[in-house]
């Protein structure tokens, strides 16, 4: 179909809507009516994804394909379900490296990392690609995984379409400068106005009040008057917790005039002012536990009869795969109870059913009130009349630090359900630490630049020698985004990207995997691993480090490559350290592992070690960062579940092992290491080692780690 046929595209599209476009929708489709690639900049719930939907038509009416790709498994599952309900169940597929179903299809959910991995082995699915949908395509400047999208912008057939779909950036036109550099004619359309005015509040308790009170943030875009007025009492007010001179421990000072509200004190405020639904970020999972328990402790109950029934329904439909015993280890009765009183934690501890259920209940309406941590902000469709913000500063990688402007304005993007509420609300809560008028900056202040987070990869290197001639893979480089902000905005401090590649290749030279720009027998090998650690297994896989290993003993020494510790934490009332220690007073726990496997296990994980650092000392020679290196604490727990143990047992050797282990941790560290198997299966010199971990993979991917939507044990598609 030509394209002047778009305008009778538009038209039966525009049919089945059942309201008039907003002005950048307008203008979007008309750049991609025009066959122009599109980059759209716009707030969270805007309706940027009615744009992804006519990219789709457009695609079909023409009888081509088209790729939807996100950055998140839980997003792509999601939007999965949502095509399926627009175009039929077998008009959409699903890859996500977890599952793979109706790959073939007209219209194919992906993670970016999938349609990379395509591209790199040519896949025959591309065959026929009309349109890629790259959504979060800020995702960009991931320091992890940001790489993954310049990498599908730039080796896309020229001929396919792409429709980029991003929260608001600053340098938006620079990102459309560059994609235009890469991929022809570009549109960019910022939109920076919300469909839905939003309201900023800071919520605080006077002393000697009987409970919160919300006032306003801003007047005109800066701090009202009474913000003001409380920052100067907080200053003014002498330093308190200083013990007194000559010790007595007690500290000096006049009680503070504005206190934090308690949680459930402002959740009927919220209630009486008629703000509710509200999502409630809290930067931590454990938070965000403790505040459904402490809410439900202090009576609060936010859902009707009826929709305690409703909510029964949707979540037992998404456990009715498990058995008692797993419902019981992953505390559901609690789960349950908590969210039939509309109240609800989302976090990525908990296994994907409990999210799940999570999700379809407030999408329905039914829940009051979610504790959340900020990665629901990324993507998820859970919008909230209100949204609140318990603290503006959160724990990372070099300490605590205030939100940026666009992390508040991403999850305050919550805010606000179009075509339910007239204006949305955020609220932020009063700390003493934080001054109101920053409160106030951050909420005014322009959204960030985008920035590049490229960085070739081993893979990706070896996909380049395997693929291009020298000249031809620099030149490939020099078209990344990183390589453009290099050149075209004097970002200096960044060495080239063809200086970062050269270190790669002096690697991979050393260690054999490449020799006069040709790929080794082991660089061919490791051309078919995705992974951050692809270096490491493929040089485990060449040392003998998993052969004659029987598939559980494979499982545990391949979690090393993939867990990664986090902090133990005690869980309020028992919880699995103390179900833990009742069992190891009577006895080793049942992990159907006996002694000679954990010290199979324990010896090859300590081989694997030492190749990891052999190659982290090759790296620091030629200037490249040190890889991961092996993190063998959750071995035991991941061999014990492919030998086939409950999950509560499996999740008491992790206690054990490592500390408290979230349940949604341990799911995923399963799925990676059943992703790593397949890997290993078809990369595998070996036949014998090939089978076992075809075998090793199969039997991690069992009841709740396969449950899924439409759940498949088809396997990866990265070598598709």
């Amino acid at each position: 179909m030509s394209e002047a046929a778009a305008p009778e595209r538009r038209r039966r599209f525009l049919e089945g809507l059942s309201f008039a476009l907003d002005d950048f929708q307008e203008c979007s489709f008309d750049a991609l009516d025009e066959g122009a690639n599109l980059l759209v900049s716009a707030p969270t719930g805007s309706g940027k994804t009615l744009i992804a939907a006519y990219a789709i038509a457009r695609a079909r009416q023409a009888g081509a394909k088209a790729f939807y790709t996100t950055p998140l498994k839980a997003l792509s599952n999601q939007k999965f379900t949502e095509l399926m309900l627009e175009h039929g169940a077998d008009s959409v597929g699903l890859l996500t490296g977890d599952a793979a179903i109706r790959a073939s299809a007209p219209i194919v959910v992906m993670t970016t990392e999938v349609l990379r991995n395509m591209l790199l082995t040519s896949s025959p699915l591309l065959a026929n690609l009309g349109c890629v949908i790259l959504d979060e395509v800020h995702f960009i400047q991931d320091p992890y995984r940001g790489g993954v999208w310049e990498e599908v912008l730039i080796m896309t057939d020229p001929e396919v379409q792409f429709c980029c779909l991003s929260a608001t950036v600053a340098n938006a036109s620079v990102l459309g400068d560059w994609i235009e550099s890469v991929r022809g004619p570009t549109s960019v359309i910022v939109e920076r106005t919300r469909p839905i005015e939003l309201h900023n509040h800071v919520s605080l308790t006077k002393r000697g009040s009987d409970g919160p009170q919300l006032i306003d943030l801003l007047d005109a875009g800066r701090p009202t008057a009474e913000c003001l007025k409380i920052d100067g009492s907080q200053r003014r007010r002498p330093v308190s917790g200083r013990p007194r001179p000559g010790g007595g421990g007690r500290p000096t000072g006049p009680p503070r005039a504005y206190l934090t509200p308690r949680r459930s004190e402002l959740l009927e405020l919220l209630d009486a002012e008629e703000l509710l639904p509200a999502i409630v970020f809290i930067f931590s999972r454990a938070a965000c536990d403790d505040a459904v328990r402490q809410v439900l402790r202090d009576g609060i109950r936010l859902a009707s009869r009826s929709e305690r029934i409703r909510i029964r329904t949707i979540a037992e439909h998404f456990v009715e795969a498990f058995d008692d015993d797993e419902l019981r280890a992953l505390g559901y009765a609690e789960f349950a109870e908590a969210l039939e009183a509309g109240v609800a934690a989302h976090h990525a501890g908990m296994v994907p059913a409990f999210r799940e259920a999570v999700e379809v209940c407030f999408s329905e309406g039914l829940l009051g009130v979610v504790f959340a941590t900020e990665t629901l902000s990324m993507g998820i469709n859970m919008p909230a009349r209100t949204v609140v913000l318990e603290r503006m500063s959160k724990f990372g990688g070099s300490g605590r630090a205030m939100l940026t402007s666009g992390e508040y304005a991403q999850m305050t993007g919550r805010a606000g359900r179009r075509g339910l509420d007239d204006e949305g609300h955020a609220v932020v809560l009063y700390t003493p630490e934080t001054p109101l008028a920053e409160v106030a900056r951050i909420a005014v202040a322009p959204p960030p630049d985008l920035h590049s987070s490229f960085r070739p990869t081993y893979n990706l290197a070896s996909s380049l020698v395997k693929r291009y001639d020298r000249p031809q893979a620099l030149e490939l480089l020099s078209r990344s985004f990183a390589q453009f902000e290099v050149d075209h905005h004097h970002r200096s401090a960044r060495r080239s990207v063809a200086e970062i590649f050269a270190h790669r290749m002096a690697v991979l030279e050393e260690t054999g995997y490449v020799a006069d720009w040709t790929l080794t027998e082991d660089g061919e090998r490791l051309r078919g691993l995705y992974h951050e650690a692809d270096l490491l297994l493929a040089e485990m896989i060449g040392e003998g480090v998993l052969d004659e290993a029987e598939p559980s003993v494979l499982c545990g020494v391949l979690s090393g490559l993939v867990f990664e510790p986090r902090r133990a934490r005690k869980v309020p009332g028992g919880g699995g350290a103390a179900r833990a220690k009742r069992r190891t007073k009577k006895g080793a726990l049942p992990d159907r592992l006996g002694d000679k496997r954990r010290r199979e296990i324990a010896a090859r994980l300590e081989v694997a070690s030492a190749i990891s650092e052999r190659l982290r000392a090759i790296e620091e020679v030629h200037l490249v960062p040190r890889s991961r290196g092996i993190e063998p604490g959750l071995a035991t727990a991941v061999a014990a579940w492919s030998r086939g143990a409950e999950l509560g047992t499996v999740l008491d050797v992790a206690v054990r092992d490592v500390g408290e282990v979230a349940p949604g941790d341990l799911v995923r560290v399963l799925k990676s290491v059943a992703d790593l198997a397949e890997q290993v299966a078809r990369v595998a010199p070996d036949p014998h080692l090939a089978s076992v971990a075809e075998e090793a993979r199969t039997s991690l991917l069992r009841s709740v780690v396969a449950a899924g939507p439409e759940a498949s044990t088809s396997g990866s598609t990265r070598g598709t």
